[in-house]
């Protein structure tokens, strides 16, 4: 009798040991996944067209983390433990970069860096300017597309070069809401952001208390975007697992990011 209960007990122990030991493996992924998640790489999910025709609604994303150094920020839910960055490395105009949209400090948007601190930007008939220059494109074509709104219209595909990264971007003309704009200067420590999809997009050019961008300051920078990883047409769902073939876009995956 004594055998039989030294026995029960034996195996009540060793199953707790099991669990316990299951436990600890847990926590330990979670926190090296955690630890990686904010030093190195962090995945984004793109939500909308305002990057088009270079990132697309549900297009996977890797952002590196390390490549301007680390505000707080970078880590889930930002808590506002110090303030600047870490180890600061300044981005470059062309970079695709994912921030904090400084309005409310906590909604992911991702956008292309137009201008640095002290740079003048302004849009006249739907031509970027640079510091009173105007920024060189070469036109590349026109296709039909989707409004979104019912309707089908052309979109103009120019290639666009800044600081030798060259980049396509969409546009609808000349004379959209976006297209003309005053002269903006790019306060100290602020960078401006403009989306390739560009009378698709609302960025620095709008003011945040008209629902745009405004400038982001550069503790607001969360990554580089680097690579697409993945890519799936609008009605993928994790819970519909036919759609993760029928919708994907295979030629979109493993693409590097200009």
């Amino acid at each position: 009798m004594s055998e039989n209960v030294q026995a029960a007990q034996s195996s009540k122990s060793g199953a707790a040991n099991e669990v316990v030991e299951i436990i600890k493996t847990v926590v330990y992924a979670l926190l090296i996944a955690l630890f990686l998640r904010v030093i190195f790489f962090q995945p984004f999910t793109i939500p909308s067209a305002s990057m088009e025709p270079n990132l697309y609604e549900g297009d996977y994303i890797i952002v590196s983390k390390f490549s301007y150094g680390w505000s707080h920020h970078s880590i889930p839910f930002s808590p506002p433990i110090f303030k600047g960055r870490i180890f600061d490395h300044p981005a470059h105009r062309g970079d695709i970069v994912v921030f904090k949209l400084p309005r409310d400090n906590h909604t992911d948007y991702v956008k292309r860096v137009i201008g640095l601190p002290g740079d003048r930007i302004q849009m006249k008939q739907g031509l970027l300017y640079l510091n009173g220059v105007q920024v060189p494109r070469v036109f590349l074509g026109v296709s039909k597309e989707d409004s979104g709104y019912g309707f089908v219209r052309d979109v103009y595909k120019y290639r666009e070069t800044i600081d030798g990264k060259s980049f396509t971007t969409n546009d609808f003309g000349t004379n959209e809401e976006l297209d003309n704009t005053d002269v903006y200067v790019v306060p100290e420590g602020d960078y401006f952001m403009m989306g390739d999809n560009r009378d698709n997009s609302s960025d620095s050019r709008v003011l945040p208390s008209q629902g745009g961008v405004g400038y982001v300051p550069a503790e607001n920078l969360v990554g580089k975007a680097q690579i697409i990883l993945l890519s799936w047409k609008p009605g993928a769902s994790i819970f519909k697992p036919w759609t993760w073939v029928l919708n994907a876009r295979p030629s979109r995956f493993f693409q590097l990011l200009q």
